[in-house]
């Protein structure tokens, strides 16, 4: 999986020079930016489904009849999120060798969590720890056993992290393994849990910030990846960052086969077939074709099959006359 990953983030940069800017495909962010609102939303119990995350990010309309904390929710981390993504394709103004800074953790957590504050805030909250200002209590142990700082603590251990993170180019160059140190940079922030609420939703979106500023896709943790990502978190907090580091990897190469290849690679450019899944071909029935020779394709010595949309399409034309003979 990291092998995997590894050759297709070379190939992103070096075959087809890096991320699309947000005015190159603006369909493509958009989608990524409907599908983490909902799904990271959801890991937290919010409801929506996703054609009423996508009317109130698009229209603003409350779709549905939920509750109007389960439509802030999701405006809060909508907003936060096109927030993230604008500035990590370059419109902040900060030092190029900075990969996060507090100031951004805390603007981050304070657009997510502000709309649901106005209508439902935490009932323990003292003033002083409106969105984007760190907790005044200690929390406690949580279910799994780990226990977060005192929160005297969380300014000097949040200032460490950002170090860490900030440091994470030179650990690359030394040989450390992307996936794990994501993970364990993902971890440490749930750790520290800094806030009185929204934890995971403001961790999941540094996380997505220090991604795409690296020039990597961003990820999305499914709402059913519930359950193993919470028992990847339990690993990693004791320092088994293995099972984390997989989810990351896989969400990020799910994101760009699914959304950023298909945009950026043109008709005639090789891909591999998950970039090439549509409403008519399942990766299922690609693979087969390609097996059988049947689609124009190129299998990797990993054993990854490659293809273009343009053989995709001769393909589709093939199979419709087949299909009107017979």
């Amino acid at each position: 999986m990291y092998a995997r990953l590894t050759a297709q983030l070379a190939e992103l940069r070096e075959r087809f020079g890096g991320l699309p800017s947000p005015e190159e495909a603006t369909y493509v962010w958009q989608d990524i930016w409907h599908l983490e609102a909902h799904h990271s939303t959801a890991l937290e119990g919010n409801t929506l489904v996703l054609r009423e995350v996508e009317a109130l990010l698009d229209r603003g309309r409350a779709v549905g009849a939920k509750p109007l904390r389960e439509y802030m929710e999701v405006k809060g981390y909508g907003d936060a999120a096109s927030w993230v993504y604008r500035e990590a394709m370059g419109a902040g103004d900060r030092s190029a060798a900075t990969l996060i800074t507090i100031q951004e953790i805390r603007n981050i957590h304070h657009l997510a969590m502000t709309p649901v504050w106005q209508v439902d805030p935490h009932p323990d909250a003292a003033d002083v720890e409106s969105p984007g200002n760190y907790r005044r209590h200690d929390i406690h142990p949580f279910d799994e056993g780990m226990t977060p700082p005192s929160w005297p603590l969380v300014p000097a251990d949040l200032d460490r992290w950002a170090r860490f993170v900030n440091s994470i180019p030179d650990r690359l160059e030394a040989g450390a393994n992307l996936p794990e140190l994501l993970a364990e940079t993902h971890n440490h922030f749930e750790r520290i849990h800094p806030f009185l609420d929204g934890n995971g939703r403001t961790g999941r979106l540094a996380l997505n910030l220090i991604l795409v500023r690296m020039g990597f896709p961003p990820v999305v943790i499914l709402k059913e990846q519930r359950a193993k990502y919470l028992r990847a978190m339990q690993r990693a907090d004791e320092e088994d960052y293995g099972p984390l580091g997989e989810i990351l990897a896989r969400g990020m190469i799910d994101n760009l086969n699914r959304f950023i290849l298909p945009s950026i690679a043109g008709p005639a450019k090789l891909v591999p077939l998950n970039a090439l899944v549509d409403a008519d071909l399942s990766l299922v029935a690609l693979r087969a074709a390609a097996q059988r020779g049947r689609l124009d394709a190129h299998q990797r010595s990993d054993g990854q099959w490659l293809s273009t949309r343009k053989a995709v399409d001769t393909y589709k034309e093939s199979r419709n006359r087949r299909g009107r003979r017979s």
